[in-house]
């Protein structure tokens, strides 16, 4: 996907959050995530939406701390998200493509990156905020789900903090069957490694098979929709190891 592609579904995605947090309220509970309610939602993403502007904006190229989660609730906090929703997609679009600022995973560039990394997030996130209203989720394209995917498995959780560890090598594939694309999951005491290829890939030594479209692998990876969304092949031990391991933090 293009820098701009990624700004635009952003902005779209934090409209469908707000507008499904207003109808669910305040004090609506959230399935997707135990504990939190809708005003817990909004105060997380809407921080993160400023956190990750200042570093479009102020240029810092080392880690910067979040300014933290208001005391706000009710109609202020939603329109506080908003607000912090429509200056992050301004950063965004107004930002120079030689942008220089720190980032977190791989990527052509800090602008790039962060555009990416701010739609799926947001993506995530409305996903929860429509989850408390218990109706369909608006669907999330072939083609940005698999780049979600690809995010989750090549980026996130080939950091040194990834939970998502064995004992004894296991392999996990993910097969999108919209895309044709297929991520081979290496997971031993190390990180895990995951190799995107075209295609269904070989099955020789994969433990366990998730396949299914690319928003159903997509929203299952990210723990929004259970394991019953996609066709798992193979141990099942393995898919859980993913499951009970694999929140970003």
């Amino acid at each position: 996907m293009q820098i701009t592609e990624h700004i635009a579904s952003l902005s779209e995605e934090g409209r469908l959050l707000a507008a499904a947090a207003e109808q669910a309220g305040p004090g609506a509970s959230v399935p997707t995530c135990p504990g939190w309610q809708i005003r817990h939602l909004l105060r997380h993403t809407g921080m993160v939406h400023r956190w990750a502007a200042a570093f479009i904006t102020e240029g810092h190229t080392a880690y910067h701390p979040d300014g933290g989660e208001p005391d706000l609730d009710g109609a202020e906090l939603l329109a506080w998200f908003r607000e912090g929703h429509r200056h992050l997609v301004r950063s965004l679009e107004e930002a120079p493509a030689d942008l220089e600022c720190w980032t977190f995973l791989p990527a052509p560039s800090p602008l790039a990156f962060w555009s990416r990394r701010q739609l799926h997030e947001t993506t995530v996130h409305r996903v929860d905020a429509e989850s408390a209203l218990g109706g369909p989720l608006t669907p999330v394209s072939a083609d940005r789900a698999a780049d979600g995917i690809d995010e989750l498995l090549t980026g996130f959780h080939a950091r040194p903090k990834s939970r998502v560890r064995s004992d004894r090598p296991r392999t996990l594939r993910v097969r999108a069957v919209d895309t044709a694309v297929t991520w081979t999951v290496r997971i031993s005491e190390d990180p895990p490694q995951a190799l995107r290829t075209a295609g269904e890939g070989s099955a020789e030594g994969v433990d366990c098979e998730l396949s299914g479209t690319a928003e159903g692998l997509y929203l299952a990876l990210w723990n929004r929709l259970p394991l019953t969304a996609v066709t798992l092949r193979g141990d099942l031990a393995v898919a859980r190891l993913w499951t009970d391991n694999s929140a970003v933090t």
